[in-house]
């Protein structure tokens, strides 16, 4: 059961919110592929960080661009992008 409260953190601030008008329907295909997409990409992160080889690749590939400031966010988007 998840709540209608969200954090978010911005420039190093916290802020909470409220869920207006959260939907309460069943997921359509649509989204359940996502979810399903989403799942599979952070099964696949967990899985290159947790390797010391993909991890290293990785990483130098993590410090030579500037998009990303966080590095599991980087592997997360990385894999991704490969689905």
């Amino acid at each position: 059961m998840h709540s209608d409260i969200y954090f978010a953190k911005r420039n190093g601030t916290l802020y909470t919110g409220k869920i207006c008008n959260p939907y309460k329907g069943e997921p359509t295909a649509a989204q359940t592929a996502q979810r399903t997409k989403f799942t599979t990409a952070r099964a696949n992160a967990k899985t290159a960080l947790a390797d010391a080889s993909q991890r290293a690749a990785y990483l130098t590939a993590f410090k030579s661009q500037r998009k990303y400031r966080d590095f599991n966010g980087y592997v997360f988007a990385m894999e991704y992008a490969k689905l």
